[in-house]
């Protein structure tokens, strides 16, 4: 059974701020990049716990998805089969509030 996906409000304004970012270069990129972070979240309801916990936190229900040198940081909820994906994150912003 698949989980169900939802995006925290905090990744939906991630995600735009990433795309707006790539798009001042290349708004071509901006739009298939900001699709392929999409695309790897949503792996995630197939496979809850493909991704590694996120060393910082040490809870084995927030886990993190790396994309290129992004970090899409979820929680698993197995009471409800639900995924909520926190924050999408650029490594070199260190660790993300969750």
């Amino acid at each position: 059974m698949d989980y169900e996906v939802e995006f925290s409000p905090e990744s939906v304004e991630d995600l735009k701020s990433i795309v707006s970012y790539i798009a001042a270069d290349n708004p071509t990129r901006a739009d298939s990049f900001g699709n392929q972070l999409v695309d790897r979240a949503l792996e995630s309801r197939i496979m809850p716990r493909k991704g590694r916990v996120v060393p910082e936190f040490g809870n084995t229900t927030i886990r993190e998805l790396i994309e290129g040198n992004y970090r899409i940081v979820y929680r698993i909820r197995d009471t409800d089969a639900r995924i909520d994906i926190l924050r999408v994150w650029h490594a070199a912003q260190g660790t993300p509030k969750v």
